[in-house]
């Protein structure tokens, strides 16, 4: 009987145990769920971040996330391209689970099924207030919109309660914002229409009427004309709601403020989209100069003052202590991707890309492996881990801190590497360069099958493609730049990584 009492006594201590480890996971200040913050730059290298010290930037707001977080050296996005990044984020899938997810035109339908059981869905099933703001580059409507009347299919119908975004990205007509699936500010007697197949007559292009630009183009962008910059695809109408780049980024800033106060009182999450220092790069007045880089330098900084601004209005409504904020970017940098901005001229010793080999559309290191770090005050210790994550693992980690399930097929539950609890992360990791081409890293190595194609990307700012018909084998921690192939030395290490890599893309 004495027996039986302690058994079941140890079992009541443990049930207790249990219960208290599910809280601390589970919850924050008493019963009320931390509000969730995801700031995501678009086109920003590890690099281009100060408290990396790799680059000549100096970004003291973004550093404030880490130096008051966890920073996170081996951090990855799932591809080197923003459409599949932003996917996998969302959905918890790799981008390669869906053939559709590329890098996707200006007039592309809706990306994932409304069906799909969203990272949005799985908070809002919470009990969580829910927004997107900035850039979506996901699709919207069906293929065949009316820019004109309600747009049925948004991100309102994969989770969010609230949206305000760009119709598509900023390099690509229309270059309206669409709020709630209506374009914000466009009058019936201008309607708005958009072509990616031939221009309106009587409408002036980039390559027709340079002199009417203020920012030329180098490929691509050279058809209809809004600010004076040309964009890629045709519009016409529409004039009342245009969008001014130089204002965009406080656009995005404010609906981002309006939301987290609006919503102070009850759980949120928010997943601001922002878009510098994508092209075209057009800073604010305020901005213009400030880096000696020219625009694309300055655009970074403006992007800091944002983060900055938008961590202080957390302080001032008293939410710091009950937010977790995450900051990544979609993918690498570039530097001439369509337009004449001196990005390449006025450089200088500043390294986006850091240590690492490539860039945006890249295979190599810096096409993918990207800033990554989380804050969260007074639970978060402050840090910097090496620990191996990826994009796709927020899904599974917050579901976990919300009490909630992912379906997620490869999203992993890394919520402990997050909070800066555990030192562990992913056994290996798959990322994706231009065309679907699919590497492995794992540990301190990086696999890259044979994948022939050109050597460099040259309509993307002469990128380092990664391509290759032979089999590449880095090892990172002695070799960051990717500069010496030893496939050839441990090729049994190779086989490994290779069948390990044809594992991962088979598995669920």
């Amino acid at each position: 009987m004495k027996a039986r009492k302690r058994i079941n006594k140890l079992k009541y201590i443990g049930i207790l145990l249990l219960m208290g480890l599910n809280y601390s996971c589970n919850t924050s200040k008493g019963e009320q769920k931390p509000n969730i913050v995801i700031i995501y730059a678009d086109d920003l290298g590890i690099g281009d971040v100060s408290c990396y010290g790799m680059g000549q930037l100096k970004t003291p707001g973004i550093d404030r996330i880490a130096n008051e977080g966890i920073r996170f050296n081996n951090g990855y996005a799932t591809s080197a391209t923003c459409t599949p990044s932003r996917f996998a984020l969302l959905t918890g899938n790799y981008p390669w689970r869906n053939e559709k997810a590329r890098v996707l035109a200006g007039d592309a339908k809706l990306l994932i099924d409304t069906a799909t059981y969203t990272l949005p869905k799985m908070l809002q099933k919470a009990n969580y207030k829910t927004a997107v703001v900035g850039k979506w580059h996901l699709g919207l409507g069906d293929g065949k919109i009316d820019w004109n009347k309600h747009i049925e299919l948004s991100p309102n119908q994969l989770g969010f309660n609230q949206s305000y975004v760009m119709a598509a990205t900023n390099d690509r007509t229309p270059t309206v914002y669409v709020k709630d699936g209506v374009v914000v500010g466009l009058e019936a007697d201008d309607p708005l229409e958009v072509n990616y197949k031939e221009n309106y007559e009587g409408e002036p292009t980039g390559k027709m009427n340079p002199e009417l630009l203020k920012m030329n183009t180098t490929y691509h962008h050279h058809q209809s004309i809004n600010n004076g910059i040309s964009r890629i695809g045709f519009m016409r109408g529409g004039k009342s709601a245009m969008w001014k780049d130089e204002e965009m980024a406080d656009t995005f800033l404010n609906e981002s403020l309006q939301f987290i106060e609006e919503n102070k009182d009850d759980p949120f999450f928010l997943y601001y989209a922002m878009h510098q220092p994508h092209v075209p790069r057009v800073p604010h007045p305020r901005f213009v100069g400030k880096s000696g880089m020219g625009p694309r330098g300055d655009v970074i900084l403006e992007a800091d003052w944002c983060v900055n601004t938008f961590l202080n209005k957390l302080e001032e409504l008293g939410l710091m202590e009950n937010t977790m904020i995450i900051f990544s970017s979609d993918n690498g940098p570039v530097l001439d991707d369509g337009y004449q901005d001196d990005a390449v001229e006025k450089l200088g010793n500043h390294s986006p890309w850091g240590k690492y080999r490539g860039g945006k559309y890249s295979i190599f290191e810096a096409g993918t492996h990207v800033p990554f770090m989380v804050m969260w005050k007074g639970t978060i210790q402050p840090g910097i881990s090496e620990a191996l994550i990826s994009q796709v693992d927020i899904m599974a980690s917050l579901a976990k801190l919300v009490g909630e399930k992912c379906t997620g097929k490869d999203s992993q539950n890394l919520l402990n590497t997050l909070l800066n609890k555990s030192r562990d992360g992913r056994e290996y990791l798959l990322f994706e360069g231009l065309q679907r081409k699919i590497g492995i890293r794992s540990k301190d190595w990086a696999f890259i099958p044979p994948y022939p194609g050109p050597e460099r990307i040259s309509w993307g700012g002469n990128v380092e493609s990664g391509f290759s018909d032979k089999p590449q084998l880095y090892q990172l921690k002695e070799d960051t730049t990717q500069t010496q192939n030893v496939y050839s030395e441990f090729p049994e290490i190779g086989k490994e990584l290779r069948l390990l890599l044809n594992e991962g893309m088979r598995s669920n």
